[in-house]
């Protein structure tokens, strides 16, 4: 208990640097106090606040095998901000300035949530959602399968076998070393750039039903590619991206936000050594 407690501390302390912890004024039946430390009461949800800033372990822990430690970092919390507060901490200079900074980042959290979180009609999304399709149907995907052998060698051996007349599925289950391999080395559709540069201009060059006639060699090995069939890319349905969309316009009026306010504001740069930089530097 004593190793996860002090993790646990380490780790808060950090957090709260980024993180503000919205502590509920009074306790309910759904909110039942769990501890006290002198006249401050200790919640059920202030125990599930500060799980949120834990490492990813101990936030899906359930809450009856972690609150112990949650509830000794709260006291613990209590009793030395009470503590630095009669040494008058709380009024020294750098105290004021790391504050300051806290304040700031979590202004900048709360006004970007506000500006990111504003509703989204109905109209904006439509709009994305032309933008995510327009010219899509005129990208081009390709369905192919590979087989992934160590050196040039064995891949021109392959090769040979396929000149013959072997099924390249089997001998993708057979040979390849990809994790394609056992399902014949499919890869399904893909498109232009979702591949390494070298594996996807072979695909692309490729005809449909042609394999490779030379291995193509990438940083993971060296391939035979087989074309199974081109199409255009079709666009996904509405309903199904919608939460993308959703995140999309929020990220875009998240920047543009924060583009405002640097149109509007004189920023100047300096190096690290304090001289000016000039405009193009400074970009």
């Amino acid at each position: 208990m004593l190793v996860i407690r002090a993790s646990l501390i380490s780790t808060l302390v950090a957090a709260t640097f980024a993180f503000s912890i919205a502590l509920p004024a009074f306790a309910d039946e759904h909110d039942p106090v769990v501890a006290s430390v002198n006249d401050y009461k200790i919640l059920k949800s202030h125990l599930l606040e500060v799980q949120q800033l834990m490492p990813q372990q101990y936030q899906s822990a359930p809450l009856d095998q972690i609150y112990p430690a949650l509830v000794n970092i709260i006291i613990d919390t209590k009793l030395a901000a009470a503590d630095a507060r009669a040494r008058k901490l709380h009024e020294e200079a750098d105290f004021r300035a790391r504050m300051t900074r806290v304040e700031d980042q979590l202004l900048q959290r709360v006004v970007l949530q506000m500006e990111m979180g504003r509703a989204i009609s109905d109209d904006e999304l439509q709009a994305q959602y032309k933008m995510m399709v327009t010219g899509l149907s005129e990208k081009e995907e390709v369905h192919a399968r590979h087989i992934l052998l160590k050196t040039e060698d064995e891949a021109k051996a392959v090769i040979k076998e396929l000149d013959k007349g072997a099924d390249f599925a089997d001998l993708a289950k057979t040979k390849s070393t990809g994790p394609s391999g056992p399902n014949g080395g499919d890869l399904g559709f893909f498109g232009k750039g979702q591949m390494v540069p070298e594996f996807g201009k072979a695909a692309f060059e490729m005809d449909k039903g042609k394999y490779s006639s030379e291995p193509v060699k990438t940083q993971f090995g060296f391939h035979v590619i087989k074309v199974e069939a081109k199409r255009k890319a079709k666009a996904p349905e509405f309903d199904t991206v919608v939460e993308q969309l959703r995140g999309e316009i929020s990220q875009q009026r998240g920047a543009k936000y924060v583009d405002g306010l640097r149109e509007k504001a004189k920023v100047v740069r300096f190096t690290l050594e304090g001289e000016p930089l000039d405009d193009k530097k400074a970009k």
